[in-house]
C-alpha cells in the first residue's frame, strides 16, 4: 500500500474520531446538569427527541445573559450568573408544546462589588455551598400575541421548588417571529419572593422581592446524548 495514501487515510480517521469525540464531550455537558433524578426522564426524553428531530435550540452562554435586581436599604444590587446550560425545545409551528430545560451554578454570580457579592454567595442568600445549582424546568408555553407569551415551569432555588411563570419574549435575531430560525432569542422576566424559596433572613434591610431577568439566544443543534436515555 502507498504510504502517503495509508497516512492520508489513518489522519482523516483520526480526525473524524476527534470531531465524535468533540460531539460527545458537547454533548454529556449539555446532559450532566439534569441527570440523577433533578429532571423527569420524560422531559429529557422530550428534549433527545427534539435534538433527533431538528428542533432543539441549545443555550449559548457567550452571547446570552442571566441576572437577578434587588432594592436594599442601602443600594440597587444587581447580580449577574456567568455559567449556565439548558436548551428549548421548540417545533416550528407547535411552539405551545414546547419544553425549557436551564441550570445555573448558584457560585458563579458576580457583582461590581467584591463584599457584597461574598454576602449573596453565604448562607444569608443563596448559600451556594449547600445549594450549588439553580433549576428551571418549564411545564407549559401560552403565547398571547405576536413575539409575547408566557412560561410556566418549576423553580429550583435555595433547595426549594415552586411554580413561577415568566413573562417572555420570542423571536429570530432580528426581532420577527421565530418560523424556521436556526438562533432565536428568548427575553425572559419574573418576579419572585425571597421568602417563597426560603431566604428570610435581612428581611428589614433588604427587599424581599427579587427579579430574574434573561436575555438567552439559542441555537438549533443535533446532538444526542445516550447518557440521558433510561434504557
Amino acid at each position: 500500500m502507498d504510504i502517503n495514501r495509508h497516512f492520508s487515510r489513518l489522519l482523516v480517521a483520526s480526525l473524524l474520531l476527534t470531531c465524535s469525540a468533540a460531539k460527545i464531550a458537547a454533548a454529556d455537558k449539555f446532559c450532566t446538569p439534569f441527570l440523577n433524578g433533578k429532571v423527569e426522564q420524560s422531559v429529557l426524553d422530550s428534549m433527545l427527541h427534539a435534538a433527533k428531530n431538528g428542533y432543539l435550540y441549545r443555550v449559548q452562554p457567550a452571547t446570552s445573559m442571566v441576572k437577578f435586581c434587588v432594592d436594599s436599604k442601602f443600594s440597587h444590587v444587581e447580580g449577574r450568573f456567568k455559567d449556565f446550560e439548558g436548551g428549548i425545545a421548540m417545533q416550528s409551528g407547535a411552539e405551545s408544546r414546547g419544553q425549557a430545560l436551564l441550570s445555573i451554578d448558584a457560585d458563579s454570580v458576580s457583582t461590581s462589588n467584591t463584599l457584597v457579592e461574598k454576602v449573596i454567595k453565604s448562607g444569608t442568600f443563596i448559600d451556594v455551598g449547600h445549594y450549588p445549582e439553580i433549576l428551571f424546568v418549564s411545564t407549559g408555553f401560552e403565547w398571547l400575541i405576536g413575539t409575547a407569551g408566557i412560561v410556566k415551569g418549576n423553580l429550583t432555588l435555595h433547595g426549594v421548588t415552586r411554580p413561577v411563570t415568566f413573562n417572555v419574549k420570542l423571536s429570530d435575531i432580528r426581532g420577527n417571529k421565530v418560523g424556521d430560525s436556526d438562533i432565536i432569542l428568548i427575553k425572559m422576566s419574573v418576579p419572585i419572593s425571597r421568602a417563597d424559596f426560603g431566604m428570610r433572613k435581612r428581611k428589614l434591610l433588604v427587599n424581599d422581592s427579587v427579579k430574574l431577568c434573561m436575555s438567552v439566544q439559542a441555537k438549533k443543534t443535533n446532538l444526542s446524548c445516550m447518557q440521558c436515555h433510561n434504557d
